[in-house]
């Protein structure tokens, strides 16, 4: 049987670019280089069809130990909550007000960036504390 050893995790969204952006920020991402022969992402989206240029961005983990993230155009508008989030980890090993204190200061510098702080989930005495947050577009994700 085959194991998977890479995976993408891939976004819809309205702004590719943007949201990209704002996952590389988030992570500590960056965007990888352009194709062969162009010497940035917009040199090359300005030969793709009309239609096609702004409709597809990406980001990856520098250390390539993280998934590569695709952003991809699409019609519709976000209308629900997301079936699949992000945990982004940022108070691992830590409880009580340490983490709390970890996970505000992080969330700070989050929607600094463009994020929306939704609520704090406390901890409950099987889960620690997280806080549950929106993207530049909405898309949820947890600081855990």
């Amino acid at each position: 049987m085959a194991s998977v050893r890479h995976f993408q995790v891939t976004f819809d969204c309205e702004e590719p670019e943007r949201v990209a952006l704002f996952w590389c920020a988030v992570l500590g991402y960056a965007v990888p280089p352009p194709p062969p022969g162009f010497e940035a992402w917009a040199d090359f989206d300005r030969t793709l069809p009309p239609e096609s240029q702004g409709s597809m961005f990406a980001c990856e983990d520098p250390a390539g130990l993280g998934p590569r993230l695709f952003f991809q155009r699409v019609p519709e508008n976000k209308v629900v909550k997301n079936r699949v989030h992000l945990d982004v980890r940022v108070g691992g090993g830590l409880v009580g007000d340490e983490r709390l204190q970890t996970l505000e200061a992080e969330c700070a510098r989050l929607v600094a960036l463009g994020a929306v702080r939704v609520r704090l989930l406390p901890a409950d005495g099987i889960n620690e504390s997280c806080i549950v947050m929106q993207d530049v577009e909405g898309n949820e994700f947890c600081l855990d």
